[in-house]
């Protein structure tokens, strides 16, 4: 009887835990495949299983049973499950699937077999199979920039006389270098934690030597970004293309071993696996698991079809005036797509696209740039683009430039820039971001110019001032 009980609850937990997981785990798949999140979530999660399957292939663990005990892990994974439910945070629901991680590994005993893996550290892995470069850019993204440039600034003081430093802007022989938002460090700090957390998995340290070990893997990568900085931004004062793909992405590769290699080396902390306390996650009496499983059950069906409340949605906007017409080419409004109406008619904020001849002009207003605002890249990947960033100029405002090439061969340069209503400017949806989650700019617009690669210089020069003289700015 005692061990039917058993069986059902493992049954109800699995099936409530399933309930639970199904809309985020069909988000996280959606992520890996969709080009606009820039994830490759898929290799972490392909590493975990590729570790597990070596782990149970070792000797059969001993020890006692775990019934019951990961009842708790179900209650935290339910309660952040419906936080995300209800704030409509995609991502936020699927950090509960790290518990599912744990209590999975826990239950199979990996941390007991001859090639032990810990449980903690598989579950902290996992969440790099969220698409978590793309957020961290937008949120914490500026400050690395900062941060990457400020070391970078006192690297190459030494060796360059006539170096000015400005912030997140060096100038070199008069080169102005920009350090932009793909150089904050953002995936190559993100490449060195996971690489930390891929190596506790294996030696499982004690949580202190592993926190120690954590900042200074942050440390070095920070260093790094800053050296791949030094080495950009020196070569381009000295007249050569460090932005050619080939010489960036070699410089980027070499820093990035050479930030990593210390790392492989040096850090091999002795075994101390996590034993979670028996009052974290105590073992439950025989008596309770029907009513558990049945609480459960009911907890799981609510959760999903719990109504979405987001507490960031934009305030009311003006939507932008655009001009009817601009160098003779008359306005010619495009409408929205259907996911793009449904999204901002849930969050708010405005969207305007209009043609004029072979050129585009772009508007987005918000209250809520963390949900609205993003690089032109994140479209246009997701459209099928291919899409190169190609720097940032100042002139007539902070503006990042991209190329685009689209799925018919067509190229097209297009320029954006994130204005506040109190007349803020900056190239980087980073800074916007940060900005706005520290208070000092709450109302934000990205102005996005979409010209032909073809279209000559001064022509794509003139359609752009007329645009924001236009737009007053």
């Amino acid at each position: 009887m005692e061990q039917k009980r058993d069986t059902l609850l493992w049954i109800g937990l699995t099936v409530a835990s399933a309930l639970l997981a199904i809309e985020p785990v069909r988000w996280l798949i959606t992520s890996w495949r969709d080009p606009s999140y820039q994830s490759y979530g898929a290799v972490y999660c392909i590493v975990l299983v590729g570790l597990v399957g070596l782990s149970l292939k070792s000797s059969p663990p001993g020890g006692p049973a775990i019934a019951g005990r990961v009842f708790v892990l179900f209650l935290f994974a339910a309660l952040i499950r419906l936080a995300g439910q209800m704030l409509a945070i995609n991502i936020l629901s699927a950090l509960a699937l790290s518990l599912d991680v744990f209590a999975l590994a826990t239950v199979l005993r990996l941390d007991r077999r001859k090639l032990a893996l810990s449980p903690f550290w598989m579950a902290a892995f996992f969440l790099f199979a969220l698409p978590l470069g793309l957020i961290l850019q937008r949120v914490a993204g500026f400050p690395l920039q900062m941060v990457s440039a400020d070391l970078a600034c006192q690297m190459m003081s030494p060796f360059f006389a006539d170096l000015i430093c400005e912030g997140v802007r060096l100038r070199l022989n008069s080169v102005d270098v920009m350090v932009d938002l793909p150089c904050s460090g953002a995936s190559g700090l993100l490449l060195m934690v996971s690489l930390w957390a891929f190596l506790n998995i294996l030696y499982r340290p004690r949580l202190l030597t592993a926190f120690m070990g954590g900042l200074a893997v942050i440390g070095l990568s920070i260093l790094g970004n800053a050296l791949r900085i030094s080495l950009l931004a020196g070569g381009l004062g000295q007249g050569i293309d460090t932005m050619a793909p080939t010489l960036h992405n070699t410089i980027g590769l070499v820093t990035l071993m050479v930030t990593a290699a210390p790392v492989l080396l040096v850090y091999r902390p002795a075994a101390k696996p996590l034993s979670l306390p028996k009052w974290l996650i105590p073992a439950l009496p025989k008596s309770l698991h029907i009513p558990v499983v049945v609480a459960a059950l009911v907890a799981a069906l609510a959760i999903v079809n719990a109504p979405k409340r987001p507490m960031d949605l934009s305030a009311p906007v003006v939507v932008a005036r655009l001009p009817m017409q601009l160098l003779g080419a008359r306005a010619e409004p495009i409408a929205l797509s259907e996911t793009e109406e449904l999204y901002f008619t849930a969050y708010g904020g405005t969207a305007q696209k209009v043609q004029y001849g072979p050129m585009g002009l772009n508007i987005v207003r918000t209250t809520s740039p963390l949900r609205h605002l993003h690089s032109p890249e994140t479209c246009l990947l997701g459209m099928g683009y291919s899409v190169q960033f190609m720097g940032t100029r100042y002139d007539p405002l902070p503006t990042s430039v991209y190329e685009a090439t689209g799925p018919d061969g067509r190229v097209w340069t297009v320029a954006v820039s994130f204005i506040s209503d109190d007349g803020q400017q900056t190239p980087s949806v980073g800074e916007a971001v940060w900005s706005w989650l520290g208070g000092s700019s709450r109302s934000w617009q990205s102005v996005q110019r979409v010209t032909p690669k073809s279209l000559p210089e001064q022509d794509r020069i003139s359609f752009e001032n007329a645009a924001l003289a236009a737009l007053d700015l």
